[in-house]
This record gives structure tokens, sequence and C-alpha cells, in this order.
């Protein structure tokens, strides 16, 4: 069976790591299929290559236990909202016909990120209709849900994910040509430096704390939300 129930996009090899992936793992903890599709190999990065990237992504996919993991090939440092962008994006949401679909918010300090945000919310939408062709069935799921990057606004929830976060890090650290190596002789750019990994870890318990969590990753969702029973959700 093809079909995931959440499937989470992400700009680059490492975003969904950094950004859900406390919230991935505690998916898979609550039995949810869930496929991750990386929009780009990454291969501007100023560290590793592209074929460096594949490998640790495969890595980091292990760790987080996803149910597949794919790369839509879109251009690093160019990802445009386009006829074929979308038409790309539309075809992996009619494969896997998800529930829910995580993407990354629309403001940013990455124009990459910006960029794919803007592209995944128009394949959100285009995918559901019958008029857009392509080799599968209109199909639109019921969910889009934005995980935030570096800059974050007011979210709409926040995840606890106390019990995930160790794991979480060792997923991120699987980046071993991206993030802080002492032994590296390789440039150091804005996300390999030791500050930026105290950083993951500030933000989680930043957000854990205003929910009275440990660790925390913020989320936020452009339609009201429905709830049924408020002594569930606030007593």
């Amino acid at each position: 069976m093809n079909e995931m129930d959440v499937l989470v996009f992400a700009p680059h090899p490492d975003d969904a790591e950094l950004f859900c992936g406390g919230a991935i793992l505690k998916l898979k903890k609550q039995g949810a299929r869930v496929g991750l599709i990386d929009l780009t190999r990454g291969e501007l990065g100023t560290r590793g290559s592209a074929e460096k990237r594949r490998e640790e992504a495969a890595e980091a996919a292990r760790i987080l236990g996803v149910d597949l993991r794919e790369n839509a090939g879109l251009p690093d440092g160019n990802i445009a909202v386009d006829t074929a962008s979308k038409r790309t994006v539309i075809e992996f949401i009619r494969t896997y016909r998800p529930k829910i679909v995580l993407a990354p918010y629309w403001e940013d300090r990455h124009p990459d990120h910006v960029n794919a945000s803007h592209l995944l919310s128009a394949a959100f939408f285009y995918s559901g209709l019958e008029k857009v062709k392509t080799e599968r069935e209109a199909y639109r799921p019921k969910s889009l849900i934005y995980y935030f990057q570096h800059k974050v606004e007011r979210p709409s929830f926040v995840v606890d994910i106390s019990d995930e976060f160790k794991t979480k890090l060792e997923a991120i650290k699987a980046y071993t040509s991206q993030f802080h190596d002492p032994g590296s002789k390789e440039p150091e750019t804005y996300i390999s430096s030791p500050e930026f990994m105290k950083s993951v870890e500030t933000r989680a318990r930043y957000f854990g704390f205003q929910i009275g969590a440990a660790h925390g990753e913020p989320f936020y969702v452009k339609s009201a939300i429905k709830i049924d029973n408020l002594q569930q959700i606030f007593a």
C-alpha cells in the first residue's frame, strides 16, 4: 500500500529533521505512516556534496523511522512556483494520498524555504482539481500544516516532543557534513557552528515551556481548528 497518513515536504535534506523531526517521531510512535519528500538534493551547500547529503538523509530517515524518503530533484537555490514544479509536487500528493501535509512556513531568511512554502501551498490546492491532469486522479489532503524554520510567528499549536527530543538530535547529527565537527577542514557556515546546535535545544526548550513540557515544536495552520471537547484540551 502506497498511501501515507502524513507527507512531509522539506526544501533541503536536514530541514525536516531540524524543524519537525520531533513531530515525525511522535507520529511514528502513534502508528502513522509517514513519508518524507526532500524537494532538492542540497547541492549548493557549502559543506559536503549532494551524494554525501543523500547518504546522510538515508541514515536520518532510518533514525526517524519514516516509511519512505524520496527526492523531487528540484534545483537547489532555484525552487520556483512554476507549472513543472507544481506538477512534480502534485504527483507526490496524488501518489501517496496523505491525510496531512507538512510544509515550511512562508516567511524565512532562506529564499528556497519561502519559495518552497508557496509552491507547496499551490500544489496542495491544485492537486484537488479534476481539470488539472496528471497520471493519477485528483486528490486533496484534509489538512496543510506549516512548520516554522528560522522565523517563528505565533504558533497555532505546539507539539510536546519531550520524549522524542534526544532521537531528533540523533537524526540531525546524521548530517555529519553540515553541522559542527571539530575535525572538519571545510568552511565554517551558519549551521556548522557549535552555537547553532545549542540554539536547536534552546528553541525546543522555549516552546516546550509554553506548553508546560520539556521540549516542543511550533506549528501553524491558516484555518480555524475544530474542537469538540474543551475539557479534553484545556482542563
